[in-house]
């Protein structure tokens, strides 16, 4: 396979880190964003010899652009566009303030956006290319109540990947539109969260839905997708048939969650 070019956000911990990692020892040529360039540094470091390091804030229309710009002008070229910045809250919706849900959006949802139209045209320029957008199960169904905010915008994420999706399969039917929907996963993000962490869930509907993945499981799936795009992938296999489950009886299915403490 010959190289391919992918600029991944939020490269500088987590599954962002993992993924350039691997994709860095197959030979692909990187571009890294994150906000803080001595982690992208090292990152980039154990990332193969073709890794250009971006400092940006994504929530910065003007910033998503310059790492396009960046890769361009490095590479001539962008065939994956992996927006995976984000971060989570701990939050009652009965308790979120306009600046929590305004934060939410921005860094999940607004980032996204930004990098979906700031690269399309080049995708539709040249026929094809990829874009990869790291959601989360939360989008799908409310396993954890008080990540709420967090889970709204990935839930708004999903909608707008689909309908992206829609909209190009005539009009550029070269252009891949991908969501990954990972779920716990053994990185710094609960720790990093608005409000902290919160403690998992010991019972309820699909037991498997809890089970912990590492940073590096998710991004070998992400690498696969790369490789075989599809529309949507969750990382944890248990998670299709309980997303399944909450949409046959949604009544049903929270009627069986846990309660966890604070909810």
């Amino acid at each position: 396979m010959a190289e391919r070019v992918i600029v991944i956000t939020g490269a500088s911990s987590g599954i962002g880190a993992a993924l350039a990692r691997r994709l860095g020892r197959q030979g692909e040529a990187l571009v890294l964003a994150a906000r803080r360039k001595p982690e992208l540094d090292a990152v980039a470091a154990d990332s193969g010899n073709r890794t250009v390091v971006v400092p940006a804030d994504v929530t910065v229309r003007a910033d998503v652009e310059r790492i396009r710009d960046a890769a361009l002008e490095a590479y001539g070229q962008v065939d994956v566009w992996v927006n995976n910045a984000g971060r989570g809250i701990a939050k009652k919706v009965a308790d979120l303030t306009d600046g929590d849900l305004d934060a939410m959006m921005a860094v999940n949802v607004k980032s996204a956006l930004y990098g979906i139209q700031a690269i399309l045209p080049h995708f539709q320029a040249r026929g094809r290319g990829h874009i990869v957008n790291v959601s989360s199960f939360l989008g799908r169904v409310p396993f954890v109540p008080i990540r709420s905010a967090y889970s709204a915008a990935k839930a708004a994420l999903n909608a707008l990947s689909a309908n992206l999706r829609m909209e190009l399969r005539s009009s550029a039917p070269g252009v891949q539109v991908s969501v990954v929907m990972p779920g716990v996963v053994s990185t710094d993000f609960a720790q990093n969260a608005m409000g902290g962490s919160v403690p998992p869930a010991t019972s309820g509907p699909g037991q498997g839905a809890a089970s912990v993945q590492s940073a590096e499981e998710v991004a070998s799936i992400i690498a696969r997708l790369i490789d075989q795009p599809v529309p949507e992938v969750y990382t944890n296999p248990a998670h299709p048939s309980i997303a399944r489950d909450y949409y046959q009886d949604v009544g049903a299915f929270e009627a069986r969650l846990p309660r966890r403490p604070g909810d």
